[in-house]
């Protein structure tokens, strides 16, 4: 899996030398709210569900229309800090952590749900909490699975979806995935020690700077977040928890797209072409289900608010103006 890796690092280095930046277009609105950002108070909240203290980060008024910003592996809210402050000053903003993740609480995996389905009922929790009737939402990597089985309990609580490197398409889970896979056909230790590579600090790097064209401008406060919560004791079972039932994500495929096509949810697609962990075959069949897309492929990798962060808020806020208002 190691050896995978680094000729994945090795490929991506030339795609680095041979990329040219995509200037997007800033539309005047956005402008406007990124000048009023910098007053809006970003908080810094818990919620208590099924005795668990989940961590969240709100902003903006209530009584806007909210997003809901769900966050990828192996991160947290933390990915959303700077993209929050121009959200908030037009909209109502939720970015929770999932259990095991960020600064929520962390069950050992021996006595907790770690499931996507889990994880799905606890943030619908969180929206009913908060009061919070209909939402659109941004999907990043664990955020997909997490976010459309969402919408599958109630395809008319979400008026528009965000989507970033967020898999609903076997086209979508290529090579990287073949050791996982292998987990999930046995689940045995061996298999399952296999995938602990993914959990190093030279993994987290690589996950931030892969696809990048600039990657000496990926702030590597990045790497020290995830990896500190990726080393604490007992974490690492619990990613290889979800790194197991990732594989039940694959047989809702077909009734997430079901429910594409019967609902017609607006989407804004902002993918990452260069990320090997989702890559760009996963992005092409949304055109299939979806009639209401604006799809943008943007050249960097996994993680693309990281390079393309100002161009993704300007899309999103053009966007969610349309549909939420």
């Amino acid at each position: 899996m190691l050896r995978n890796m680094t000729k994945l690092i090795g490929a991506s280095a030339l795609a680095l030398a041979l990329a040219a930046p995509i200037a997007l277009p800033t539309p005047a609105a956005a402008v406007g709210a990124a000048q009023t950002a910098q007053s809006v108070r970003v908080h810094y909240r818990k919620a208590v569900i099924e005795g668990v203290r989940i961590a969240y980060r709100e902003a903006g008024d209530p009584s806007r229309p909210t997003i809901l910003l769900l966050h990828g592996f192996p991160t947290s809210s933390h990915m959303f800090r700077n993209l929050i402050p121009d959200l908030a000053a037009r909209y109502h903003v939720l970015a929770p952590d999932y259990p095991g993740f960020g600064a929520s609480d962390m069950p050992a995996a021996d006595g907790f749900d770690y499931s996507f389905a889990h994880i799905a009922r606890i943030m619908t929790d969180l929206l009913d909490q908060k009061g919070v009737d209909r939402y659109s939402v941004y999907l990043m990597d664990y955020g997909a699975p997490v976010g459309y089985r969402m919408f599958a309990e109630d395809p008319e609580r979400v008026s528009g979806f965000i989507i970033q490197n967020g898999n609903a398409y076997a086209e979508g889970l290529r090579e990287f995935w073949d050791p996982i896979k292998a987990y999930w056909a046995n689940p045995s230790a061996e298999n399952g020690d296999k995938l602990r590579g993914f959990l190093t600090l030279d993994a987290t790097k690589w996950q931030f700077t892969n696809g990048t064209q600039n990657p000496d401008r990926i702030s590597p406060d990045n790497f020290w977040h995830v990896q500190y919560l990726l080393d604490r004791p007992g974490n690492q079972e619990i990613q290889l928890e979800m790194f197991l039932d990732y594989g039940t994500n694959l047989a809702e495929y077909p009734r997430w797209q079901a429910l594409f096509r019967k609902h017609q949810p607006p989407a804004l697609l902002m993918w990452g072409k260069n990320d090997p962990i989702f890559p760009e075959e996963g992005a092409h069949p949304y055109k299939r289900d979806l009639k209401n897309l604006e799809f943008h492929l943007l050249d960097t990798g996994h993680f693309a608010l990281e390079e393309y962060g100002p161009e993704i808020s300007a899309r999103m806020i053009q966007f969610l103006d349309r549909v939420d208002r």
